[in-house]
């Protein structure tokens, strides 16, 4: 029997179950748990596992795989929700968003556009100082966490904002 085959046979009975799982668990969309089987079942069917198993074997299989899946991610996982943002300390994200009436989706695109001209230009202290900004965290709860003082973080930030400065202008350079 190919793999094909197989998955062909069963994907509807394992699209149900990662429907009905995602009932449960918000964070993942049906589509992810249907891959995260798929995948499941091509490293089962490649290392010869499946070979004489019937299919409720192999759905069962999948059910339990993704359960446990499911447990192991859950609390990796970070919910974002750019209608009630909270963040994982529980903190409201409109605490943490500037005040000047940037909006959270403007927000989130700039933290990555950050994120980017971090892997570029910054130092390690300056990428961990803006890793615990980006925390929401304020400047003397960064400096206590990094064994500074507070006054350091400002100057650090300030490094920061002039070299995403100096990247913004590369960038802006780069696409006239």
């Amino acid at each position: 029997m190919s793999f094909e085959i197989l998955v062909k046979r069963i994907s509807p009975t394992i699209k149900r179950i990662a429907h009905k799982l995602n009932g449960h668990y918000t964070f993942f969309n049906d589509e992810d748990l249907y891959q995260e089987a798929l995948i499941h079942l091509w490293i089962d069917f490649r290392g010869g596992i499946l070979g004489d198993k019937t299919d409720s074997y192999i759905l069962q299989g999948c059910y339990y795989h993704l359960k446990n899946y499911i447990r192991k991610t859950q609390d990796n996982a970070v919910l974002v929700s750019l209608n009630n943002p909270i963040g994982e300390d529980g903190t409201v994200m409109e605490e943490i968003l500037p005040a000047d009436g940037i909006n959270q989706l403007e927000y989130l695109e700039s933290k990555m556009e950050i994120e980017t001209a971090a892997k570029k230009y910054l130092t390690q202290r300056e990428k961990e100082v803006l890793c615990c900004f980006l925390e929401g965290m304020s400047m003397r709860e960064i400096g206590r966490k990094i064994g500074v003082s507070h006054v350091m973080v400002l100057k650090i930030r300030n490094k920061i904002k002039d070299k995403y400065g100096r990247f913004n202008r590369e960038t802006a350079a780069m696409s006239n």
